[in-house]
């Protein structure tokens, strides 16, 4: 029985070494194709989108196959990391390789030749434009975090109270369906100048309507400028904090803020008191989510000014180190800073997610 019981595994072992290498070679094999083809690229791009789904399908179908043919005490332990060990492939393929290599980069000069050390680390601290660009992502993360959660939390407040609630919350929220790209594009139009009597620009066609001076608003007004570009981050996640708390503020329980309405609190003291504290692992994720975001802000910046005008971000700044100047030690040094920036924030994020229950 034992026997018997040794070449059922041993043939499991060899059926699941044989359905993964195969699994490898044929998609290894199909990717290759796709890469070097020559044929139609519409026609490419169809077959490409097919691949993905079938090959998806078939390495999860062949390998949890392979697994079924363990004993049972096997495959209850390989079975969940059969569906999540491909995931996690692609994620370190996609992520973790091109981290490492930017780190790898960072240590050496333009060219990717020459071994600096710390040389491009040392030169962020020298260079004039990265304080510019790093006092600007200082006024992105406490301006524009801050001015979304307490506008997000007051909307959310005052919404769940309205009779009109839903049409607000989708009036609200509605930003959130474009990207940061077209927000830019709109926002310029709202802020455009020209010169003389005549502004098609919103902003400008209202202060010389009330026979004020039109301004330029994104250029000309230094370090004011930021603040006119934090404003359409604000626009578009408010909405994103807005629906985040109106439904933390729905959990919040009845009969304890009836309890205390009884009690002659008053609707400051619940809200402080009461309404605050129960929310209060969801405003640090809200607020952890948006830090992320001003950290990490670049399309706004680019669309609108281009990082001129002393509106300068570090992820700007590393584009056209990277991209523009072929700089590519000093253009990986900027978004290794920018990694070690934001892993703080996002491990607050899992450490809060796990405190609830999410793993």
């Amino acid at each position: 029985m034992a026997q018997t019981k040794q070449r059922v595994s041993l043939r499991a072992v060899l059926l699941s070494i044989g359905i993964l290498l195969a699994n490898i070679v044929v998609n290894g094999l199909i990717f290759m194709f796709f890469r070097d083809s020559t044929i139609n690229p519409l026609l490419t791009a169809v077959l490409a989108v097919l691949w993905g789904v079938l090959g998806v399908y078939l390495i999860y179908y062949t390998l949890t196959w392979a697994v079924e043919q363990y004993p049972d005490y096997i495959r209850k332990r390989v079975l969940p990391y059969v569906f999540i060990g491909p995931a996690v492939i692609i994620l370190g393929w996609l992520l973790v390789l091109p981290a490492l290599r930017t780190l790898y980069l960072s240590f050496f000069d333009a060219s990717s030749e020459k071994f600096v050390g710390l040389s491009n680390y040392a030169a962020i601290f020298t260079d004039h434009l990265m304080a510019t660009a790093l006092r600007n992502n200082l006024l992105w993360v406490f301006v524009g975090t801050l001015a979304c959660v307490t506008f997000g939390l007051l909307i959310a407040i005052l919404a769940d109270r309205s009779s009109y609630e839903k049409l607000a919350k989708s009036i609200i929220f509605m930003p959130m369906a474009i990207s940061f790209v077209a927000a830019g594009v709109i926002w310029k139009f709202i802020y455009y100048y020209q010169p003389g009597d005549s502004q098609i620009g919103l902003f400008n066609a209202i202060v010389t309507y009330f026979g004020g001076e039109p301004q330029a608003w994104t250029s000309m007004i230094q370090p004011w400028n930021n603040f006119f570009l934090i404003i359409i981050l604000i626009w578009m996640q408010t909405g994103f904090a807005m629906v985040i708390f109106s439904a933390a503020i729905k959990g919040v329980p009845e009969d304890i803020m009836e309890a205390a309405r009884v009690d002659g609190a008053k609707e400051v003291s619940i809200f402080f008191k009461i309404m605050i504290p129960y929310i209060s692992a969801t405003i640090l994720t809200v607020t952890t989510t948006i830090i992320v975001f001003t950290l990490k802000i670049f399309d706004v910046v680019m669309v609108m000014t281009g990082g001129q005008y002393d509106t300068e971000v570090v992820a700007t700044q590393f584009y056209r180190q990277f991209f523009m100047y072929r700089n590519f030690g000093y253009g990986s040094t900027l978004a290794i800073v920018l990694l070690i920036a934001v892993l703080p924030v996002i491990i607050i994020n899992l450490r809060q997610f796990r405190k609830q229950g999410g793993f």
